[in-house]
């Protein structure tokens, strides 16, 4: 029988089959949604409620981010660690990642390219605490390295916790030195160990990357690309105080003072620019900065520099992967290229043999650093100096348009074009250097000067050739602004003109021929000096109508508002100043006198009127011819025709928009309106009023959509609308006028220059330490009574007393203080603590610079590295600032009772003098044993003493005291803390306690005899009697009167006579005494078996407990591992491939 082949199985595309099987798929595919529906209706809202709670925690306060978006500022990635740990090699593998650099020595901020939108700045921490303190104040993020075989110092969480009072950035955990755990199980038991404290210190979750070890110098290059590539795609999210703050991380610092001067004074103050990126918000040059470990400095110019270490554009960068020559690194300390920048000198390293040549031997592909192309550059000078200097232009005045020429002839010619030129070269060379400096403003004046200034020397009158027309000449000297611009004119008021316009010769008035023509003609004067006073007034009047860059005169002049309306400019007054020092043959126009208009017109909004003008407007013929023109003037008065135009005659009468049918007109226009021009204009009209009116009530436009969003996305956009706005508002500005108004924006790459800066920040600069200026607000410039509210670190071990000195970092500043504690008393008072509490918050009152309520701050006892324990001693945030609440101290005063007459007593020893019983007339007074009263009145005799009265009779030995406050000021003490001006950092010293002072220098404390202990000798208290009078012992029952018999003067009976026992009596005696001796020891053996029988029973009471205990807890134990082999069954059961997970933990185990 032959096999047929087995047909292929065919899938029913319709039919019942096919519908079965497609809902069997659709339902197995989805989720069951009955499956898991809670059955009550309280448990969906449990589980509602937790849902949103849960969203409710991944929300963060919304905060506007200030960094701009086209051209942010680098990412500063701090590396942290202790001494040891790998830091350096660290970034020197990142930098070598990034960039392709090796260096041999980082010294300071590596800047380097990581990305087509993005920039990291890599800056090293040493183990120094005000380092540590700097670098958390502009960290955006930090690499907190760890010594994995090792495990955690002190230092890290120092660092720690300066990162949480400062703002807390991002942070990532490095393990180094994890090769040198050879055991496998030991190093995994340590990751996990690390990892379990690192995330209880940052956060559930913290990223952590492991180190393995080091080869030729570097990590491996795998981990570091991951570290890499993790750190390039991080998001950062604004903190406060950088959001409010500008600052600046210098990568150089430079100074610029004067070597003579130094050298005659080297320990004068220095004048010294820092270099670096803007962060933060925006800087204005009339800021303050404050360089930590510095002071206060005060700005004295910002320019904005080329970016040494630009983005690369997007024509550059077409491709996904950034290009090799676009991975640019500045790092202008360190040997990066051959060069590296001192404080006061470059140096440039060129290693071995170089020739410009190198390119055209096909030496190409050898790469040159930045030292070598300096010196080859050097080669391709082709002219000299001398050939610079002829090249040169010199004005003669600032205001010149075009520089004087030197020729290059020979002769008495070349003599007098020399001293012409050296002539004018001293007066002219400070407007050179600002024309130089300010090309913009430059640019802008160009454009309105006339090309006239002088190019030759003056020469004796000629014949005059080619001479302008008048029109020309007028057009000219309206629009000159010095007397080298109106040129030079002869008797006959023509004007001569130079050669580089017209060619022709020069003619001027100096000279012998002119001189003997003016001899000669002695009455007529010449035509330049008729007519003077017109001539200034319209150059004014022209001036004056000019358009004027309003920006520079508010922002960069330094002239009065009378100057400004009279015209003047800055170059105007440096020219009229140069005229004044100069020779009397060089004139100028006098501007108008100001002196008769009244001096606050110019601090007026409004131009002054006259009274005269204002006087035509009293004419009632006048008024009337206008009324109609009003709304509360006539409805039908006033013609057309007699005055001006007619008052919505255009558009026909009033006509209601709301209602369609337009209402009846009397007088129809000449010129009936367009249909659809009214229909357009009344729905714009429309369109307008439900915006304003019912835009939120309107759910199909635009602002309904609003609504459906909840609060929080709500004020990010509104934050993101307002930014937009303030962004547009200064988007049309020129760079120069922009940088005036809103100050140089974040990401600038700029060089301050700082005045009066102490000659030891540049004497013991050591560029491994970080050098920062941030900027400080208007507030935070001045001192006062800070108020904080502080709790002392939970791992130091002292408390913080009052009066003692503190180190306080807050904002950019760090200081020494006296803080003063207080508490809260019930709201009533604030009362002065002696010692802070033990877990627990307490105000802190300290004298210091204002700060932003809000600002958190750590404290310190001191910085020194040979501090063993904790050095962050506490812990705040700023409350207040001059604040107006005492804080005041508890006063006892004590007194005794010197005469009691009933309620009544006069007390003395509680006060020196009647003025001050006076002060406390009325106060409330007691006495040890609770009695209460108050002082009434000072007494004559003795001094001090006063009467006071009780509420009950208080004895002579009573003490009295009183309670008062007293209130007490923080002491006025500020050191802010400088570092930078010691050759040894770490070696800062403030002001000491006593105690430290004696310790240091070996001194016993000094005792005084008031202070020693003594033994305290109470003498013992005498009561007298007890007397009760007869009245009332009489009325008293027996038991409570008193048994008191009175002394007998005779001696009783048997008192006299002795009593003798006989024999059988003394037997009886003996007997009964025997028989008591017996009683008591049987029961002292009774007693004894009946201990013995209890500690039995106590033993055996023990025994079975411990039995007790030991079954019930052996019956807990099995009843706990059966419901863990339960948990995981079912855990099991629900994950799927349990077997898989077991293998492996007992692998892993």
């Amino acid at each position: 029988m032959e096999e047929r082949p087995q047909k292929p199985h065919r899938t029913p595309h319709s039919g019942v089959k096919a519908e079965k099987k497609g809902k069997g798929k659709a339902r197995n595919s989805g989720v069951n949604e009955k499956a898991f529906a809670p059955k009550s209706g309280r448990k969906a809202e449990r589980q509602g409620r937790r849902n949103v709670e849960r969203d409710q925690t991944r929300l963060h306060v919304p905060l506007v981010d200030r960094t701009p978006d086209d051209v942010p500022p680098p990412v500063v990635v701090a590396i942290v660690g202790p001494p040891g740990v790998g830091k350096t090699t660290l970034m020197r593998s990142l930098i070598r990642r990034y960039t392709k650099h090796s260096l041999n020595e980082i010294k300071g901020p590596v800047t380097v390219v990581s990305g087509k939108k993005r920039r990291l700045t890599f800056v090293e921490c040493n183990n120094d605490l005000n380092s540590m303190i700097d670098i958390g104040k502009v960290a955006d993020l930090v690499l907190l390295m760890i010594d994995g075989s090792f495990g955690f110092e002190m230092e890290t969480f120092e660092f720690l916790n300066v990162l949480q009072a400062h703002g807390f950035p991002k942070v990532i955990g490095v393990l180094s030195h994890l090769d040198l755990i050879k055991k496998i199980a030991t190093q995994r038991a340590t990751k996990k160990a690390l990892k379990k404290r690192f995330w209880t210190e940052i956060y559930q979750g913290a990223k952590l990357f492991y180190l393995s070890g080091v080869l030729n110098g570097r990590y491996p290059d795998q981990e570091i690309q991951n570290l890499s590539r993790f750190i390039s795609v991080m998001k950062f999210r604004p903190l406060v105080f950088r959001n409010t703050h500008p600052y600046l991380l210098a990568d150089r610092i430079e100074d610029i003072t004067p070597r003579e001067e130094v050298r005659l004074h080297p320990k004068c103050d220095r004048i010294v620019t820092l270099y670096g990126y803007l962060r933060g918000t925006n800087l204005k040059a009339t800021m303050t900065v404050h360089v930590p470990g510095a002071g206060d400095l005060s700005i004295v110019s910002v320019t904005a520099l080329n970016d040494p270490c630009p983005l690369p554009t997007s024509d550059s960068e077409k491709r996904r992967k950034l290009s090799d020559k676009m991975k640019l690194i500045h790092a202008p300390m360190s040997d990066v290229g051959g060069v590296m920048y001192d404080k006061d000198a470059v140096y440039i390293n060129v290693p071995g043999s170089f020739s410009r040549r190198a390119g055209e031997e096909g030496e190409d592909d050898i790469p040159q650093g930045e030292g070598e192309r300096m010196v080859i550059d050097l080669q391709d000078a082709s002219t000299s100096l001398a050939d610079g200097i002829k090249k040169s232009n010199i004005r003669l005045f600032g205001s010149s348009a075009a520089p004087l020429v030197v020729d290059g002839g020979s002769g008495e010619e070349d003599d007098d074009d020399n001293d012409s030129g050296l002539g004018s070269e001293a007066d002219s060379e400070e407007d050179a250097d600002e024309d130089d400096t300010n090309p913009e403003e430059k640019e802008d004046e160009g454009e309105e000067l006339v090309n006239t200034g002088r190019i030759t020397m003056r020469r004796p009158p000629r014949a005059f050739q080619n001479f302008p027309p008048e029109r020309d000449i007028q057009e000219e000297a309206d629009y000159a602004s010095s007397d080298s611009d109106l040129g030079e004119y002869d008797d006959d008021g023509m004007r001569a003109e130079f050669e580089d316009e017209g060619g022709g010769d020069i003619a001027s008035d100096e000279g012998d021929d002119g001189e003997k023509e003016l001899e000669s003609d002695e009455e007529d004067a010449p035509q330049w000096k008729s007519n003077l006073v017109n001539k200034a007034l319209s150059d004014f009047n022209a001036r004056t109508h000019r358009k004027r860059d309003w920006m520079k005169l508010i922002y960069q002049s330094d002239l009065t508002p009378e100057q400004i309306i009279a015209g003047a400019t800055s170059s105007n007054k440096q020219q009229v100043q140069g005229a004044e020092e100069g020779d009397d043959d060089f004139f100028k126009i006098k501007p108008p006198s100001t002196g008769d208009v009244d001096a606050e017109a110019f601090d007026q909004t409004k131009e002054p009127y006259d009274a005269k003008v204002l006087a035509t407007w009293e004419d009632e013929e006048l008024l009337d011819s206008i009324r109609h023109l009003f709304i509360t003037g006539p409805s039908g008065g006033g013609d057309v025709a007699d005055g001006g135009e007619a008052y919505e005659e255009e558009g026909g009468e009033f006509e209601d928009l709301e209602d369609d049918a337009p209402a009846a007109s009397p007088q129809k226009p000449a010129n009936p309106p367009d249909p659809a021009a009214l229909s357009l204009k009344k729905a714009a009209l429309k369109a307008k009023f439900d915006e304003q009116y019912d835009g939120d009530s309107d759910a199909d436009g635009d602002n309904g959509n609003d609504k459906d969003q909840d609060f929080y996305t709500q004020k990010k956009a509104e934050m993101a609308s307002q930014l937009a706005l303030n962004r547009a508002e200064v988007e049309g500005l020129d760079a120069a006028a922009r940088s005036l108004v809103e100050g140089h924006r974040a990401g600038t790459y700029v060089r301050i220059e700082l005045h009066n800066v102490p000659h030891e920040l540049v004497t013991y600069f050591d560029p491994a330490y970080p050098l920062i200026a941030g900027g400080l607000l208007p507030a935070e410039e001045r001192m006062g009574i800070v108020q904080a509210r502080v709790k002392r670190h939970r791992w130091f071990v002292r408390p913080l007393k009052t009066n003692d000195p503190l180190i306080i970092s807050l904002g950019w500043r760090r200081f020494q203080t006296i803080p003063l504690y207080a508490l809260d008393d019930h709201s009533i008072r604030m009362r002065m603590l002696k010692y802070t509490p033990e877990h627990m918050h307490c105000y802190a009152s300290f004298y210091g610079p204002a700060a932003l309520p809000g600002t958190g701050f750590c404290a310190f006892n001191t910085l020194s590295s040979s501090a063993a324990a904790f050095r962050i001693s506490a812990t705040g945030v700023i409350l207040d600032i001059d604040r107006t609440a005492k804080i005041v101290k508890k006063l006892k005063l004590t007194g005794v009772p010197y005469k009691i007459w009933r309620n009544t007593a006069f007390v003395k020893d509680m006060f020196g003098s009647a003025l001050e019983v006076a002060r406390f007339e009325g106060a409330s007074v007691r006495t040890v044993s609770g009695v209460r009263g108050q002082v009434k009145k000072a007494l004559a005799k003795p001094e001090g003493a006063f009467r006071a009265s009780f509420e009950d009779k208080v004895l002579m030995s009573d003490i009295i005291f009183l309670r008062a406050w007293y209130s007490v000021q923080p002491r006025r003490f500020y050191n802010p803390v400088t570092s930078l001006f010691l050759a040894e950092k770490t070696e800062w010293k403030g002001m000491r306690l006593t105690g430290q002072v004696r310790r240091d220098q070996g001194l016993k404390t000094p005792l005084t005899v008031d202070s020693t202990y003594k033994p305290i000798v109470r003498p013992p208290r005498r009561f007298n009697p007890l007397k009760i009078p007869r009245n009332l012992q009489s009325s008293l029952p027996f038991s409570s009167k008193p048994k008191i018999t009175r002394p007998q003067r005779r001696q009783p009976y048997l008192v006299k006579r002795a009593v003798i026992m006989e024999p059988e009596e003394k037997k009886a005696v003996a007997l009964l005494q025997q028989m008591r001796a017996l009683k008591k020891e049987k029961v002292e053996k009774r007693r004894e078996k009946k201990e013995q029988g209890r500690e039995k029973w106590a033993k055996k009471k023990k025994a079975e407990e411990e039995g007790r205990e030991g079954r019930e807890r052996e019956k807990k134990r099995e009843g706990l591992k059966v419901a863990g082999v339960r948990r995981k069954r079912e855990e099991e059961r629900e994950g799927g491939g349990g077997g898989g997970r077991r293998k492996k933990r007992k692998v892993d185990d």
